[in-house]
């Protein structure tokens, strides 16, 4: 049943058990890893290092994304499948962990590639790193629709999650520039950094099969016998505030994406200080780590919805300021990029925990309080964020394309024309204000939230 007249099904009142958040947060850390280095670095491999045009480069990154629109949600009806037969999504959770492999064979270019060949070799690994992402993304964030949680302990426990996927961004953030040699960064380092932070990602990932576990020992998982498949997929597409939610978090995630992948090219050349590349990262990234509980709060007073839409708000604010640029001075540009980052916060932690709201109003539930279809429901999510993960670096190439930027190979210092030089600023600045405004007239539209609220 979809439509403005549905009530959520009703929630028991368990508070989760410290440890077990603790250990299905731990997923998050490797998570963040592949959600951050590709989009922080990937392009500017390709343009700066492996010398691809950018037009190329940009298509290379959005091509593999594509394929994703179509591979989550059939992953997420292998998750269905797998709750319903086995009573648990563990097995695709551990083909998910084989990840860091594809992760580090992304940077690990054969040195005799450069151009066209290049971007060939990344784009195919890129595209075995997605699935694999979706064979472990999919089953994760199902968890806390499988759970017999309320309203309140939704956000809480993705709230746990929220802060070391903070962590795994803002480590992995700061340490990948680092390890791939900084101002002098050379095939070698990007390969180096490529093997470390895949050793990290497997362990957190592993840590967190097991942290699922025992959420759903702890929090009475459902044994489902719900549906699946086609049936499945169209209660979501068909669901309202699901279209509403998922449409404005596209936007989002396109926008957030986009910054992340013109973070190296603002500090190298509107800043002219590649170095401060991971002082960008760290205060966009940074703030999270602190404000989190805070957004908790806010929801938790004024509701989700509410406090997403202030977000969104603060997140164009800042961008606004970013596009003037050089003449406001440094430590105003840090401070608006630290405005991004407790926006960006919000807008991790709310539509993630408002989407298990949508599946328990949404779907059919099993005798246990389960919502059949949660891990359907997830792929189409997950298969939104990898699109806006594709569609931000590819917008901000093209910005770069029609500014007319110049590709080297590493250690090459080729000038820029005044036009490349707008477009990387007006890129990082002026597009995403625009973005997050559209996300925001989409977000507006979403009216589950207090009904929602009242059923927990």
């Amino acid at each position: 049943m979809t439509g403005l007249d549905r009530r959520p099904v009703a929630a028991t009142d368990a508070t989760l058990p410290r440890g077990p958040l603790a250990g299905f947060a731990a997923g998050s850390l490797g998570m963040g890893i592949w959600v951050t280095v590709p989009g922080l670095l990937l392009l500017y491999f390709l343009t700066d290092v492996l010398a691809v045009e950018p037009w190329l480069a940009g298509l290379a990154l959005l091509l593999p994304k594509i394929a994703d629109v179509l591979l989550h949600p059939w992953v997420g009806h292998r998750a269905d499948v797998e709750q319903t037969r086995r009573g648990d999504r563990r097995r695709l959770l551990l083909l998910g962990c084989a990840l860091p492999v594809a992760f580090a064979a992304l940077f690990a270019v054969p040195g005799g590639l450069t151009g066209a060949p290049a971007a060939a070799w990344v784009a195919v690994f890129f595209v075995a790193g997605n699935l694999l992402f979706a064979a472990y993304q999919v089953p994760y964030l199902a968890t806390p629709a499988d759970l017999r949680i309320g309203y309140d302990e939704r956000t809480r426990l993705m709230a746990f999650r929220m802060v070391v996927l903070t962590l795994g961004i803002l480590v992995s953030g700061l340490l990948a520039p680092l390890l791939t040699g900084g101002d002098a960064a050379t095939r070698g380092g990007y390969q180096r950094m490529g093997v470390v932070l895949a050793v990290g990602m497997l362990v957190a990932m592993l840590v967190g099969v097991a942290g699922i576990a025992r959420l759903r020992g702890s929090a009475a998982a459902s044994a489902a016998s719900g549906h699946g498949g086609r049936r499945a997929l169209r209660t979501a597409l068909r669901d309202r505030q699901f279209r509403w939610l998922v449409a404005a978090y596209l936007a989002m995630s396109t926008t957030t994406h986009l910054v992340l992948a013109g973070v190296p090219y603002y500090a190298e050349y509107e800043l002219r200080a590649p170095g401060l590349t991971t002082v960008l990262v760290a205060a966009f990234v940074a703030p999270a780590l602190l404000v989190t509980p805070a957004w908790l709060v806010v929801a938790r007073r004024v509701g989700k919805q509410r406090a997403l839409l202030g977000a969104q708000g603060a997140f164009a604010l800042g961008s606004l300021v970013l596009a003037v640029g050089r003449p406001v001075g440094l430590p105003v540009l840090v401070g608006a990029v630290a405005v991004l980052g407790v926006a960006f916060a919000g807008m991790q932690l709310l539509p993630f925990s408002m989407l298990p709201d949508v599946i328990r109003a949404a779907t059919s539930t099993t005798a246990g309080g389960a919502a059949s279809g949660a891990g359907t429901y997830t792929g189409v999510w997950t298969a939104t964020e990898a699109t806006g993960a594709a569609l931000g670096p590819y917008a901000y190439a093209l910005c770069l394309a029609v500014g007319g930027f110049v590709a080297s190979t590493a250690g090459e210092s080729p000038t820029q024309p005044d036009a490349a030089l707008a477009a990387v600023r007006y890129g990082f600045g002026l597009l995403p204000a625009v973005a997050m405004l559209a996300a925001l007239l989409l977000q507006r539209r979403y009216t589950l939230d207090a009904a929602a609220r009242a059923a927990s």
